[in-house]
């Protein structure tokens, strides 16, 4: 969960000046309890706070600024928003993480390279060493097209950040952990790998979009691409605007999560410091719906077979056990002519109808699936590149036969299947 709270949220704009004054920084029933709350709804793991956006202002009390929250009206100036927020995420068992924009309209020292570089390594010491584990780091190359020109040292930011917090993952348009997927769509390309070559890619540049969203499937680097969107127009509150409806945002998680991706659902809360309850009942809507289509997986109680079997302990029915730790796999002889395959077939007595397929690669192991095909009855339903962690159809309409088979082919060496599920789900009135 994102959530994107500052002087924006004040200013009823997306992109500050940085010219705002800290007493517009208001807020006066903020609680990040509730915004707990609210990414709970949703089902979220992961919550991160924007520390500091674009305009330069600082959701906590920086000793290298005064446009912060201490010279804010807020709690006399006496409280630390980074604070309330890991905290708890902490008490809540949410990971937190956090978002330091490069760009700084605010901060004269903006335009200086060594100068503003060593500012916000000394912020990023700051949030990194101050609040106990962080998760995840939010580092992008996004800024005006006026902006004062400005060299970023990403690769010593990054180095400090390893030796500050050994365990996080560090996200940009060229990862190293994790990658921005290309859009604030919350869509990841019909083909996506989780390689890329980093070297191709800088940050901030115009005309990596493309690359980014789709992958390498040459790449050498293990970056899998994150799909952040907010779930209003803008990604802070405006009065005018309300959520986007379930239809839109499950397309979204069809088009995110069923495309080997990470969603980051924005929520923005609003100028009294909380999270609309609108939305909350809207977050809560949403993992309801996922629950209900994938709580139930149709494919249960069938038997599996494939084009061969490696041996014991990678068996066909393995794609129905469950786990994620086991799958299938074929020998290294297979397929090389016709590409693999695997069947299930399902009990005639609870052959249920279904319009959501699900097939998911053993990604420990690497990403294998270039293309598949998925065949009902002996009649294909759907057809796609890419699988990865999770690959996800939903079908034209509901279908109710007794054999699903998924023909794949496969480069880096044969594919290796950890579950192919059938779902079905009430609320598709489109298909992407």
């Amino acid at each position: 969960m994102f959530f994107h709270f500052g002087m924006n949220t004040f200013t009823d704009s997306e992109w500050g000046t940085g010219a705002e004054h800290p007493s517009l920084f208001a807020p006066s029933a903020l609680n990040a309890t509730q915004w707990m709350d609210a990414a709970e709804a949703a089902g979220a793991s992961l919550a991160i706070l924007v520390a500091k956006h674009h305009d330069g202002f600082c959701l906590w009390p920086s000793a290298y600024t005064a446009h912060s929250v201490r010279a804010s009206p807020w709690h006399g100036g006496a409280s630390d928003l980074v604070r309330e927020f890991t905290d708890a995420a902490h008490a809540r068992g949410i990971d937190p993480g956090l978002y330091l924009s490069p760009w700084d309209r605010h901060d004269e020292l903006y335009g200086r390279e060594v100068e503003y570089n060593e500012y916000y390594l000394a912020q990023l010491h700051e949030l990194l060493t101050g609040y106990g584990k962080v998760s995840e780091i939010w580092f992008d190359g996004a800024k005006g097209k006026n902006a004062t020109n400005m060299t970023y040292h990403f690769q010593e930011w990054f180095q400090t950040v390893r030796q500050l917090q050994g365990a996080i993952n560090i996200f940009s348009e060229a990862g190293p952990d994790v990658r921005w997927v290309g859009d604030e769509k919350g869509f990841a390309g019909s083909t996506c790998w989780s390689t890329v070559n980093r070297s191709s890619i800088t940050i901030g540049a115009e005309g990596i979009e493309k690359y980014i969203n789709t992958g390498d499937p040459r790449g050498t680097d293990w970056v899998p691409p994150e799909c952040d969107v907010s779930i209003r127009t803008g990604w802070f509150w405006h009065r005018n605007e309300t959520a986007k409806p379930l239809s839109q945002l499950l397309r979204i998680y069809y088009n995110s999560v069923g495309r080997n991706c990470v969603l980051l659902l924005n929520a923005p809360p609003n100028t009294t410091g909380l999270v609309e309850d609108a939305d909350i009942a809207r977050l809560r809507e949403f993992r309801a719906a996922v629950t209900r289509i994938f709580g139930t997986d149709l494919a249960k109680g069938s038997t599996a077979k494939a084009s061969s079997e490696r041996g014991a302990g990678f068996e066909a029915h393995k794609v129905l056990d469950g786990s994620d730790d086991t799958y299938w796999a074929p020998t290294a002889e297979d397929g090389r002519r016709n590409g693999y395959w695997i069947e299930l077939r399902r009990p005639a007595a609870s052959a249920r109808p279904f319009n959501v397929v699900r097939i998911q690669e053993h990604v420990a192991l690497g990403q294998r699936v270039e293309r598949h095909e998925v065949f009902v009855d002996g009649v294909a339903v759907a057809s796609g590149t890419t699988v990865g962690h999770k690959r996800l159809h939903r079908l034209a309409r509901p279908v109710a036969g007794r054999t699903v088979k998924v023909w794949l082919a496969a480069r880096r060496g044969v594919p290796l299947v950890s579950a192919v599920g059938l779902h079905l789900d009430p609320y598709a009135t489109d298909v992407m």
